[in-house]
């Protein structure tokens, strides 16, 4: 499912216009980005949870010439889904 496939989704399931629901779904794509940028957790209960780690700074291999590389350090973001998410699976 993409983005417009989604906001879609959210338009008939819940009564309002499609445009409405790409508003709110921006909005909450714009909350959650604003919140895990300044180091907070994102729980949806039910759902599942947003989090932010730093992944170190490790050693790689460059695939075309087999030489050694460092690949930086870097924050990333992960998603644990919730239980009731994990149960209608």
């Amino acid at each position: 499912m993409n983005k417009a496939e989604l906001v879609d989704a959210i338009a008939e399931g819940s009564g309002i216009s499609k445009a409405d629901s790409k508003r709110a779904l921006d909005a909450f794509i714009d909350a959650t980005t604003n919140a895990l940028k300044a180091g907070d957790r994102v729980s949806l209960v039910g759902f599942g949870s947003f989090s932010v780690s730093e992944r170190a700074e490790r050693k790689g291999r460059n695939p075309q010439t087999g030489a050694e590389i460092t690949i930086a350090a870097k924050k990333v973001v992960k998603f644990k889904a919730g239980t009731e998410l994990s149960e209608k699976m």
